[in-house]
C-alpha cells in the first residue's frame, strides 16, 4: 500500500495517540522516614480501567504509597508514571496538573466542614479552573447524582452520614474529570451494609468512567469484592500480588496469616 502524502502547502495528519494502557507505573519506589526504610524497591503496574487493592498491616507503608503517586510525599527514589508522566521530579504546578486527573479520597473524607457538600464538590472547580457559576453547579449536580446524593448539595458535612461523607468525598474527587481514584481506607468506621454501598459504588465508576482505581484497604470482603488484583505490602516491600482468587488460596506464610488472622507466622507484632 502506498503511504499518504500531504497536499502541497498543508501539514501531515498528526498520528492518532492511544491513551496509556497502563494508567500507573511504579518502578524502584523508595521512600524513607528518617533511618526508617517504609517503602523498598516497590515496582507495580495498574492497568487502565482495573481496581487494585494493596493491603498489609498498619504502619507496612499503604497510605505512603499513594500519596507519593499524587506528590504529597516525595520519594527518596525511583519513578511513578501516571498516564507516562513521571511526578517525582515534577514542581508544585506540574503536579496540581497530574491531580486533576487523580481523585484522592481520604480515610476521613477530609470534607470542609463549614462549607455546603455543594460548595465543597466545587471547590477544586473553582480554584483551578476557568468555569461560570452555572456550568460548575451543572457539575456538582451531576457528580452528586452519580453517588446518590443527588438534591443535597445545600446540606453542611454535619448534617450527613458517615457514609454519605464518603461519597460526597468522592464526587468532589470525580468534579475536575478524575478517572484515576486512589482511596485511603474508604470503609473504615462503616457497617457492613454501608461499607458494600461503597464497594458497589467503586464497582459502578471503574464500568461508568472506566475508572483506575487503587484501593488502601484492610477489609478482605471488600477486596475479594472489588479488586482486579491485589498487593500485599509487609515490611515495605511487595511479598504477594495476585487476583483474589490467587490471594485466597496463596500459600505464602505472610498472605496466610494475615487472612487467618492468626498470631502465629512470620509477621511480628
Amino acid at each position: 500500500m502506498t503511504a499518504r502524502t500531504a497536499a502541497p502547502g498543508t501539514s501531515p495528519t498528526p498520528p492518532t495517540t492511544e491513551p496509556c494502557p497502563v494508567a500507573i507505573s511504579i518502578r524502584s519506589l523508595n521512600v524513607k522516614f528518617g533511618n526508617r526504610h517504609v517503602l523498598r524497591g516497590i515496582d507495580l503496574d495498574v492497568p487502565r480501567g482495573s481496581t487494585l487493592c494493596v493491603m498489609g498491616l498498619s504502619g507496612v507503608g499503604k497510605s505512603t504509597l499513594i500519596r507519593s503517586i499524587v506528590g504529597l510525599l516525595k520519594p527518596d527514589s525511583g519513578q511513578i508514571l501516571v498516564n507516562g508522566q513521571d511526578v517525582v521530579p515534577m514542581n508544585e504546578s506540574e503536579l496540581n496538573e497530574i491531580r486533576v486527573k487523580c481523585g484522592m479520597v481520604f480515610q476521613s473524607a477530609a470534607l470542609f466542614d463549614s462549607m455546603t457538600v455543594g460548595d465543597n464538590v466545587a471547590f477544586a472547580l473553582r480554584e483551578h479552573h476557568h468555569r461560570g457559576e452555572e456550568e460548575i453547579m451543572r457539575i456538582v449536580s451531576e457528580k452528586l447524582s452519580m453517588v446518590d446524593l443527588e438534591g443535597m448539595e445545600h446540606l453542611l458535612p454535619s448534617q450527613l452520614s458517615g457514609g454519605m461523607q464518603k461519597r460526597a468525598s468522592i464526587a468532589r474527587a470525580l468534579a475536575s474529570g478524575a478517572d484515576i481514584l486512589l482511596y485511603d481506607e474508604p470503609t473504615t468506621g462503616l457497617d457492613p451494609i454501608i461499607s458494600n454501598v461503597i464497594n458497589e459504588l467503586i464497582k459502578d465508576l471503574q464500568r461508568q468512567i472506566t475508572a483506575t482505581s487503587i484501593v488502601i484497604t484492610h477489609d478482605l470482603r471488600s477486596a475479594y469484592s472489588i479488586a482486579d488484583e491485589i498487593a500485599f505490602l509487609f515490611n515495605g516491600e511487595i511479598v504477594e500480588k495476585g487476583t483474589p482468587q490467587q490471594f485466597q488460596k496463596s500459600n505464602n506464610p505472610y498472605v496466610v496469616q494475615f487472612r487467618e488472622g492468626s498470631t502465629r507466622g512470620p509477621i511480628r507484632v
